[in-house]
């Protein structure tokens, strides 16, 4: 077990894949000799030289139409989009072809590429630098979505989603790129692909969250446990698939739900997450879903960050609205029944 960074792990699992398969590429603005703007390609053209990995000029949607390309004659490329909001000129491609081949084709073309997009804030970027893009993905069929909030995540998921047969958006938290763990990559502990899990489990509520905001629930339970309230903190891992049962099976056990994102609340993946616990918990709440998600705003400047995203506060302050002192005995006999 040593102590491992999100980005030595994004980084350890490009150059296992690289060593590993052939077929696989890496490239993107900034990712060869410099290592990319946050270093998760670093020394990866110099140990495998610039036919495996290597810069291309500052033009998204060329990026991703080459790795459509190279994708459909049998390459594994591995793409990065430098930041969130560049990622927008090449949407086109990802909605339009990459999302749309193997349907177009009957089945008869897979996509097996990977789109790594730097997103969401606590950077202190500008908008153009930090945005939440998850659900302009998520909404799109076709495309897995994959965020992790740990440095064993980033490596295993990665692995998988460069392994996988479809095309995989891979979105990698800014401000956890150096965060540690003490993990060892070489043992996997990680759930599968496509299962959420249990990061800490608790009775009194649940709250469902991915990628930067786990830190964020985590923080807002072990507060609220001193407070002698006990929260189950859920990590999705995987936006596409989405896991219903991990989710489902916490939120019948506990009764209530907060779902937390960074993203703007309206029409965010947090609106789809408390649909489908509400339609498949309906009979075990005590209350109802609530949201604590970024305001419904442009990313705002450096300065004013720290009041548009969710923070320990705003989740205690969902979960005091969960009306703990007032649960209907009906509901409560309806969800131990559960």
């Amino acid at each position: 077990m040593t102590a491992v960074t999100m980005a030595q792990a994004l980084n350890a699992a490009l150059r296992d894949a690289l060593r590993e398969d052939e077929r696989v590429l890496v490239f993107g603005e900034d990712v060869g000799p410099l290592g990319g703007v946050f270093r998760i390609t670093d020394q990866l053209t110099e140990e495998f030289g610039d036919e495996r990995c290597f810069d291309t000029p500052l033009a998204e949607a060329g990026i991703v139409g080459l790795a459509v390309g190279m994708a459909m004659g049998g390459f594994r490329p591995v793409v990065e989009m430098q930041f969130d909001a560049f990622a927008y000129p090449a949407f086109e491609q990802i909605a339009s072809h990459v999302a749309k081949l193997r349907n177009r084709t009957r089945g008869q073309l897979a996509l097996p590429m990977v789109i790594r997009i730097p997103y969401a804030g606590g950077i202190g970027g500008v908008e153009h630098h930090c945005d939440s893009s998850e659900a302009y993905y998520a909404h799109t069929p076709g495309l897995k979505v994959v965020t992790p909030a740990t440095a064993e995540d980033a490596y295993w998921l990665l692995r998988d989603a460069i392994a996988d047969p479809d095309p995989v958006v891979f979105m990698e938290p800014k401000r956890l790129y150096w965060a540690k763990q003490e993990t060892d990559l070489a043992a996997r502990l990680a759930q599968p692909f496509g299962r959420a899990v249990v990061r800490r489990e608790g009775t009194d509520a649940t709250l469902v969250a991915y990628g930067p905001s786990v830190p964020v629930a985590l923080e807002a339970a072990e507060t609220a446990a001193s407070e002698g309230r006990s929260l189950e903190v859920v990590d999705l891992r995987t936006l596409v698939p989405f896991d219903d049962e991990t989710v489902t099976a916490s939120v019948r056990r506990t009764g209530r739900c907060v779902v937390v994102h960074e993203a703007q609340g309206f029409a965010g993946i947090g609106s789809e997450i408390a649909a489908r616990v509400q339609e498949r918990c309906f009979h075990s709440l005590a209350a109802p879903v609530l949201r604590v998600t970024g305001f419904d705003i442009p990313y705002p400047p450096p300065k004013l960050e720290h009041a548009h995203l969710p923070g320990v506060d705003r989740v205690l302050d969902a979960v005091d609205r969960l009306q703990f002192d007032d649960e209907p005995d009906l509901v409560h006999l309806a969800r131990e029944a559960s």
